[in-house]
């Protein structure tokens, strides 16, 4: 294989038998940035440090930050600790409409349109594409269809498509699928902890296939590594749910079937 990008290779070592992972960062925080490119320093290895749809976006978001402002600040960084920046591996995490999701539906898409182009133009190149939020005008009395999230996210991968072609960088690897609870743990202690079926993780790489083949990105869907999926591990501010390897070992059955997949846990 070609031109693979380092999270491509690390899954396919990992499908081979090298049993390891990567710990994405996900921080606007100067001194956890500084400690994880310190940390891959020492070691020599990659390190993926990542930016949620609401720290950084096309308006600032809450960083006061835009994509290309936050790769500044991380190449910053790694200069100063002399870390060759081919070492460092810039992520979009939950792109989509989230921050967007109670203006009417087409304005929240345009809005996550932008957004993704600016974070692949900016030189991200792992992206999570989170559609599984109801938009203005989707009714709210039952769940998204995940037609329509495929089909969203889909849109948001055409964009990513066209916008890797303007810059020199390779081209990006996709995550899809999204937690539950949304992004930032639990909200209520007492809130149960549902580990994703087998059945909808599999009906989630089925249809976002369907989806992206649709659309012609056939290339794309082929730098799909991971799928978010709820292991069974979570957080709040006074809890948090150990991994029970038993309990998950039913949902990482189905995994086996596709040797280009692996879980992404949030």
């Amino acid at each position: 294989m070609m031109n693979l990008h380092p999270l491509q290779k690390l899954v396919s070592d990992y499908k081979n038998g090298s049993k390891q992972g990567i710990c994405s960062v996900c921080s606007a925080n100067e001194y956890v940035i500084g400690a994880a490119l310190r940390r891959a320093s020492m070691s020599g290895a990659y390190v993926l440090i990542e930016s949620t749809a609401n720290q950084v976006d096309q308006f600032g978001g809450y960083t006061g930050m835009k994509p290309a402002d936050f790769r500044s600040f991380v190449h910053g960084f790694a200069e100063k600790l002399s870390i060759p920046l081919e070492r460092v591996l810039l992520g979009g995490d939950h792109l989509g409409p989230l921050t967007w999701k109670s203006e009417q539906n087409e304005d929240a898409m345009l809005n996550a349109e932008e957004l993704v182009r600016q974070y692949v133009s900016a030189g991200f190149t792992k992206i999570h594409l989170d559609t599984s939020m109801h938009l203005g005008e989707d009714r709210k009395d039952r769940p998204l269809d995940p037609l329509v999230m495929a089909e969203r996210a889909a849109r948001l991968c055409q964009v990513a498509e066209e916008s890797c072609q303007m810059i020199s960088l390779g081209n990006p690897v996709y995550v899809i699928g999204s937690e539950v609870p949304i992004p930032g743990g639990i909200h209520e202690e007492d809130e149960a902890l549902q580990i994703t079926k087998p059945e909808d993780f599999s009906k989630t790489v089925q249809v976002f296939e369907q989806a992206f083949r649709e659309k012609g990105l056939e290339s794309a869907w082929e730098r799909v590594i991971a799928v978010v999926v709820q292991p069974g591990v979570e957080f709040g501010d006074e809890s948090v749910h150990a991994y029970d390897r038993d309990k998950a070992r039913t949902l990482c059955e189905p995994l086996k079937k596709y040797p280009r997949l692996v879980f992404e846990g949030h």
